[in-house]
């Protein structure tokens, strides 16, 4: 199979939380008498074998992300993923599993997800659970809206609810407004509150919030809130940075803006998990592998656009291969980079 669309890469998530690369491939669906049932099957590109073979189970939750990716669970604590070369392959297997699961295409997540604790499955189905009321989002607010969110960190159905009700009601926008009035006030109550909203926002671990939080017209915005942490006497200069000083160095120009916004946002996700945010307790360590898998996967895309850009490419080679290329250029090129001015 040659079919670009069904091109994929297939990842599994270690015992330490990292994606491992199982292979290159091509996926199709198919029934499968083994399995008894239709299933996803990725062909290993290089020599045909079979990569997987996964059958599309009625009540697995599957998710589709940043257009080009599926992930699910194989049964216990075994995360799969799809990282397709193009969005209309994505687009095609997603319409296939929405169809054997009997939903919508245009949902992001085929199932609601199941409480794993026995205690608050009893006490709180997710059938039963009421959906979750945020406060106005207000600068007399504020303090309800941080405490709201911390107290639904402990349960997965209240988490999930939370999440829907902050993407549907654009509630992420809301607050940068609220933010920027504390600013202009110098509420430094206001924006201790701002952190506090913000640091268990990451905790939802929600991609659908990241894709907002991480849009070039919000994500500055989102690290200025998270320069405000109560515990430090003094204000972080996240943004100072960012902006001013770190330096993106083009050894060869990027033509492709798409690539090139890829590359900057990857950057500024990665200074937030690694900078910004807190060191994350154990706990709080798996509720952020949303943000991990989101940098892996945004990676993954930058080393596909690359490797389309054949202009790129070929001015890259010949300039490493050229005998008068100075090792310092030659360097350059290898270790393309952020740097501090």
């Amino acid at each position: 199979m040659t079919d670009t669309r069904r091109r994929v890469k297939l990842y599994a998530l270690n015992a330490d939380r990292q994606w491992d690369d199982r292979g290159t491939g091509h996926v199709s669906s198919s029934y499968v008498d083994r399995l008894k049932g239709i299933s996803l099957l990725v062909r290993a590109e290089s020599d045909g074998s079979l990569l997987l073979e996964s059958k599309i189970q009625p009540d697995t939750a599957y998710q589709k992300q940043q257009d080009t990716l599926i992930v699910w669970s194989e049964g216990d604590n075994f995360d799969l993923a799809l990282s397709f070369q193009e969005k209309a392959g994505c687009d095609e297997i997603w319409e296939k599993i929405c169809q054997v699961q009997g939903k919508d295409p245009s949902v992001e997540i085929t199932q609601d997800i199941v409480e794993e604790s026995e205690d608050e499955r009893f006490d709180e189905m997710s059938d039963s659970a009421p959906p979750i009321e945020l406060p106005n989002c207000e600068l007399s607010r504020l303090e309800d809206i941080s405490e709201l969110i911390s107290n639904c960190l402990s349960s997965q159905i209240r988490k999930e609810k939370l999440s829907a009700a902050i993407e549907s009601d654009g509630y992420i926008r809301k607050l940068i407004n609220v933010f920027h009035m504390c600013e202009d006030l110098e509420n430094i109550e206001g924006l201790h509150h701002l952190y506090d909203i913000f640091k268990n926002i990451f905790l939802l671990n929600k991609n659908a919030l990241f894709e907002v939080m991480f849009s070039d017209e919000l994500i500055f915005d989102v690290v200025g809130c998270l320069e405000y942490d109560p515990a430090s006497p003094t204000q972080k200069h996240h943004r100072e940075y960012l902006k001013q000083q770190a330096m993106f160095r083009e050894a060869i120009p990027i033509k492709n803006a798409e690539l090139l916004s890829k590359i900057h946002q990857t950057f500024r996700v990665q200074y937030i998990q690694d900078v910004v945010l807190p060191t994350p307790s154990v706990f709080e360590e798996n509720m952020l592998s949303t943000l991990s898998s989101f940098i892996f996967f945004n990676k993954v895309e930058i080393v596909s656009l690359v490797q389309e850009d054949e202009r790129f490419l070929t001015e890259l080679f010949t300039m490493l291969t050229d005998v008068n290329t100075p090792d310092s250029k030659r360097r350059d090129l290898v270790l393309r980079r952020f740097t501090r001015r």
